[in-house]
């Protein structure tokens, strides 16, 4: 990690860089892609599955048969840890539901909106080296509890064509039934047309490489919508002299080990707990089966001395981190000052892991500083929220003289009108009840 004491604040601005990728000309590769599936559909998938996954396939979906035998491969002990965790989820997101509130903004005018689910989901798990069964958690329950009529989730299958067990048993467990071999850029091409086989889908949610966030973005193209821009995981982790630097350096590592182009970031008030975290970084970095791309991303990353916490806290609101740890003391006392992060862990006994699998929070979140403008996946995300007003006679009478003002000075005068006829039928009406009252 590289490291600096007490940097200006003119040197702020390249500190919170992330590490720059490496050019390719991902978009043409996606088109083409996507062209494909286009045109060739299941027939596309299933070769370039054969291409990219080295897998031979003559069926994309799985089938039951398939998903009972991967559930009888998963252990009882990690079947109970994803029951505690879809547990957890489950009554954080259901709890973001809301309510009908009608607001009479004005005597005889109500306003008020309803959810309602957007039809059809396509989620993406990334399989290989790190197969992240937990994602199939953090996007299937709120999309189940949101109502979503269909849920299509793509994931890579080994090179035998078969899918992690620990993936199939989780979808099966949490009720998801539509599930194909695909990944990459292909499988986002086939929710984003749809298959012979594969649903078309309304919104494309899930993590992957750059080929498929690449692919992601592209299908906003063709009128498909995404969860969120995102880039590699990152954490950022501020420490004061209460911090335990073997707890930080676990948590810079669980970050670490992601990507190689991921990047984790320490900032301190204190250089001893700066040079004992990196102490321990060098010590538990030897015991970790992915070291090698841990120790890639430590490259581009860093640790910095600054001489006051509230100056730590305004340097991660302008990184924006995905993950922001709080290893102080009265943590309560900063969180109002905290505007721009994914999900922020308080404590030292918060680990980041715990908001990753198990706390309840949503682990799809925000990265590249991203956080600067968007929210991680929530209930919300699998919603459309539709507002509803009813405007009686009273209603018009009370608002109409003022709305064909305001469309009179736009000059947009058959919007006056359309209140004008209104407003001139309940004249006509009172008119004639006091006529007939005169007789």
């Amino acid at each position: 990690m590289q490291t600096y004491i007490n940097p200006p604040l003119s040197e702020w601005k390249n500190l919170i860089q992330r590490p720059v990728q490496k050019a390719e000309d991902l978009q043409n590769i996606v088109l083409t892609v996507f062209e494909d599936i286009k045109n060739e559909k299941d027939k596309a998938l299933i070769n370039y599955t054969k291409k990219f996954d080295k897998a031979y396939l003559t069926d994309i979906r799985v089938s039951s048969d398939e998903i009972t035998a991967a559930i009888a491969l998963v252990s009882d002990e990690l079947i109970q840890a994803i029951q505690m965790a879809a547990s957890n989820i489950e009554k954080f997101h259901a709890s973001q539901k809301e309510n009908k509130n009608i607001i009479e903004t004005t005597e005889g005018v109500n306003c008020w909106r309803e959810a309602r689910p957007i039809e059809n989901i396509g989620i993406y798990i990334p399989g290989g080296s790190a197969p992240l069964f937990s994602t199939v958690l953090m996007l299937g329950i709120p999309a189940q509890l949101a109502g979503c009529k269909n849920i299509t989730l793509c994931t890579p299958p080994d090179e035998s064509g078969n899918i992690n067990p620990a993936i199939l048993y989780t979808a099966n467990l949490i009720g998801i039934k539509n599930i194909y071999k695909a990944g990459g850029i292909q499988a986002i091409g086939a929710m984003t047309f749809g298959t012979e086989t594969i649903e078309k889908a309304d919104k494309i949610f899930g993590p992957g490489n750059q080929y498929v966030t690449a692919a992601k973005q592209i299908a906003q193209n063709f009128g498909v919508a995404i969860d969120m821009p995102a880039g590699p995981s990152e954490v950022l982790v501020i420490a004061d002299t209460t911090a335990n630097p073997e707890f930080v350096a676990a948590d810079l590592l669980s970050q670490a080990e992601h990507g190689a182009d991921s990047q984790v970031i320490l900032l301190t008030t204190d250089e001893n707990i700066l040079q004992q975290t990196l102490m321990q970084v060098e010590n538990q970095l030897t015991q970790l089966p992915r070291k090698s791309i841990a120790s890639q991303a430590l490259l581009q990353s860093r640790g910095i001395v600054l001489d006051s916490i509230e100056k730590c806290i305004a340097f991660s609101n302008l990184y924006a981190p995905e993950h922001l740890i709080l290893a102080i003391e009265n943590t309560e006392n900063y969180t109002d000052k905290i505007t721009s992060a994914g999900s922020v862990f308080l404590g030292n006994f918060s680990c980041e892991s715990a908001g990753d699998y198990a706390s309840g929070t949503n682990h799809t979140l925000p990265t590249n500083g991203y956080a600067r403008n968007y929210s991680g996946v929530s209930l919300d995300s699998f919603i459309k929220k539709i507002t509803f007003q009813k405007v009686t006679k009273k209603g018009i009478q009370n608002i109409g003289p003022g709305i064909e003002k305001m469309a009179e000075a736009e000059e947009l005068f058959a919007h006056k009108h359309a209140v004008s006829v209104r407003l001139k039928s309940l004249n006509s009406q009172n008119n004639t009840l006091i006529k007939d009252e005169k007789f």
